[in-house]
């Protein structure tokens, strides 16, 4: 066991604002299962980097240990797999990497297929396999449960429960539990490692955030109270001050010298207090850094009087020939939120196309409400450009709505005039999920709309869903998401 010390870290992007990380110190063991969470932006994946060396940075990162990252980035995806293992792990003990295909539940097969044959699900597997076989490596996992759908993520979830030396970058809330005994938490203004999973690290934080916020409140009372006592402070310095030049008593002069002396003494004493006085000031004035701001989101839901929205029966849908799935029957009524789940290609995805109007080749009866208003989530996000006013402006939705769901979504103002190019994958889905929530609609179809988000603002947009009459269809691999809002589950 070797130990990971980070010191005094401080590292910014060129031509950024503010710096990504500012004296940041972290000291971790190489044999910890260790979760990485923080808001979009804030940057996890930036730190990964800067532990693979890839940025410059002033401080100090040091362990005699080899860091690894996935996803491996394969050059020739035409390859067969036995002919990657070399690429990945020169060294490499062909029965280990059997050994751990079998902890993952994949057949030995795929090393002997095209890598781009291979499913997203295949293809994680099979590079975790061989990645967690190299000796003296820490890895560092970012985001692994992209795209899987729910057997491969408890697959993989299993499968690092029983492994050690790592680093995880997720946003499913059940994967990190069940498989990490640290976390890294990235805040506003430091980082933090603590012991536990997820769970026990979030109820530590929210005890911890409404206790600063009842402190908070105190010393703002104390703080008026302080600011009152200097300015009387301020004025009894004035008042000795002014006493140097004496006054006649009697018809006598009286002695300068000594006044004059006491009152220097006495304005010391009323500064040296009045220092104090500012400095408490100054402490208790301090932000309260590290709460996460989780502000109410809002809707611009518009109700529909009729009950039923749409009617689905015995619904079958193809791909050229081929049958996907069949006899699907489905009613959603006003204020369900439906989650459509199912294996990757088991047509969840051409289910909401086909409920958007898009010619999808099917079987069956598909009612719509016609004076239905549909919001739309994709799964893809890479043809967002401009900046966000731009955007606003293109797709008609009010602006200022737009930006202060944005804010509440962990932006800040400053980024209003960036590209959404240049911002990360989370941020730009919440591009879409603030778009969408501003758009009046009375039926709300998302398709995998979590996919990069930041588990705190998971858990915002959640307890939104929770409280609102919002008529939702999605598809999401996220358990605890599906368990929380849905009030109704199809299994396709």
């Amino acid at each position: 066991m070797a130990q990971i010390n980070v010191r005094n870290l401080t590292f910014g992007f060129d031509g950024a604002s503010e710096n990504v990380f500012e004296n940041a110190s972290l000291s971790f063991d190489t044999n910890w299962k260790i979760g990485l969470v923080g808001r979009n932006g804030r940057g996890k994946t930036t730190l990964l980097n800067l532990l693979l060396g890839k940025f410059e940075y002033s401080g100090n990162i040091s362990g005699n240990i080899h860091f690894d990252y996935f996803p491996y980035d394969v050059i020739d995806k035409t390859k067969m797999g036995i002919d990657i293992l070399p690429e990945i792990s020169p060294e490499y003990d062909l029965w280990q990497i059997m050994k751990k295909l079998r902890d993952l539940e994949l057949d030995e097969e795929c090393l002997y297929q095209p890598f781009d044959t291979l499913s997203n699900g295949q293809q994680t597997k099979l590079l975790l396999a061989i990645l967690f076989t190299k000796e003296n490596n820490f890895l560092l996992i970012d985001e692994p449960t992209n795209h899987l759908d729910f057997q491969s993520r408890e697959c993989v979830k299993r499968f690092l429960s029983k492994e050690k030396g790592f680093i995880v970058v997720s946003h499913d809330r059940d994967f990190i539990d069940s498989c990490v005994d640290h976390i890294i938490s990235i805040n506003r203004n430091n980082i933090e490692i603590q012991k536990g999973n997820f769970t026990s690290w979030w109820n530590n934080k929210q005890s911890q955030d409404n206790f600063e916020l009842v402190q908070n409140r105190k010393l703002k009372k104390d703080i008026s109270r302080l600011e009152e006592s200097v300015m009387r402070t301020h004025r009894w310095s004035d008042k000795v001050e002014k006493t140097k030049n004496g006054t006649r008593i009697a018809g006598l002069r009286p002695d300068k010298g000594a006044i004059g002396h006491k009152a220097a003494k006495m304005a010391q004493r009323s500064k040296a207090i009045e220092f104090r006085q500012n400095k408490a000031i100054e402490e208790k004035s301090k932000l309260l850094k590290n709460i996460e701001k989780q502000e109410d989101l809002f809707l611009n839901v518009e109700p529909l009087k009729e009950n039923i929205l749409i009617d689905i029966k015995n619904l079958s849908i193809f791909y050229d020939q081929k049958r996907i799935f069949a006899d699907l029957n489905l009613t959603v009524e006003n204020g369900e939120k439906v989650a459509i789940c199912g294996q990757n290609g088991s047509g969840k995805s051409s289910l909401l196309k086909l409920i958007l109007g898009e010619d999808i080749k099917h079987t069956g009866s598909l009612y719509k409400n016609t004076r239905l208003k549909i919001s739309y989530i994709s799964q893809k996000y890479d043809w967002l450009c401009g900046t966000l006013i731009d955007f606003a402006k293109e797709n008609n939705i009010d602006q200022t709505r737009f930006l202060t769901m944005l804010i509440k979504l962990g932006f800040s103002r400053n980024q209003f005039d960036d590209n959404i190019e240049n911002l990360s994958a989370g941020q730009k889905k919440k591009v879409l999920i603030a778009k969408s929530l501003c758009e009046e609609a009375n039926l709300y179809v998302w398709d995998e709309p979590l996919n990069y988000i930041d588990v705190i603002s998971r858990i915002q947009i959640e307890e939104m869903l929770k409280e609102s009459e919002i008529t939702l269809i999605f598809v999401e691999h996220d358990n605890a998401f599906i368990r929380n809002i849905s009030t109704k589950i199809i299994q396709i």
